[in-house]
């Protein structure tokens, strides 16, 4: 894989010159998303290999228990509301949002389509490593209901495949610096509290929110560079 990788990023070098200016940014890009991509994939991977190993349950273990020791009325009426924020309606709820948003700024439905195609791929694809993978819900006291299997957590994985998408995009648009780099840390406080509510309501292994980030994570970088990859052939068909 790596000796494919540094003869496909040679090739794109040797081409550079015969694009054209405009294009260098599309090809960047999609060349570092390629290497992010790869270096994601062998590590959720290895992380999913050493799911049963010693190590990583003493890990698991540990984190829990510092999480969980933290419990307090407020806390859990907040990782509640967030953990419903990562769910099926708070998901429907922002994505009509962000339908209406883009609509109206961009009148066009580009973006919605991109979002979609990122949620179907996290969401299918968190089903189907979770019946291959098959493991048990933690054995500690659930706050909240739980029916399906535990690795990866499908809350961390659509999180980071959802908002980190939207991070992505807010990042391209032309706007105020201070009012994208808000709504972007916004978007990753979010991200991060949905895992971490995961952990704290008992019913996620830190591990399993690790998974689901790094898978959620490789979505959103497979989707920007066949998003990029797209433009550039729309561009011109003949490059």
């Amino acid at each position: 894989m790596q000796k494919e990788l540094i003869a496909f990023l040679k090739k794109i070098k040797r081409a550079l010159p015969d694009y054209n200016r405009d294009k260098l940014p599309y090809i960047f890009l999609t060349i570092i998303a390629l290497v992010v991509f790869v270096g994601s994939l062998n590590l959720f991977i290895e992380l999913t290999e050493g799911l049963k190993s010693q190590s990583l349950a003493t890990y698991d273990t540990s984190i829990t228990d510092t999480v969980t020791g933290a419990r307090s009325p407020f806390l859990t009426t907040y990782f509640k509301f967030v953990t419903e924020v990562g769910d099926a309606m708070g998901y429907l709820i922002v994505f009509g949002l962000c339908t209406l948003l883009f609509y109206l700024m961009f009148r066009n439905w580009e973006y919605v389509v991109q979002i979609s195609v990122v949620m179907i791929l996290a969401l299918s694809s968190n089903l189907i490593l979770k019946e291959i993978i098959n493991r048990a819900r933690p054995d500690a006291e659930h706050l909240v209901t739980v029916e399906t299997l535990s690795y990866p957590s499908g809350h961390a994985m659509m999180a980071m495949a959802f908002y980190g998408f939207l991070i992505y995009l807010v990042s391209t648009f032309k706007m105020n610096f201070f009012l994208r780099s808000t709504i972007i840390l916004l978007l990753a406080v979010l991200i991060l509290s949905i895992g971490v509510s995961r952990i704290y309501l008992g019913v996620h292994y830190p591990s399993d929110i690790a998974g689901g980030y790094i898978a959620g994570l490789i979505w959103v970088i497979f989707c920007a560079m066949v998003f990029n990859l797209i433009k550039i052939f729309k561009r011109d068909p003949a490059t």
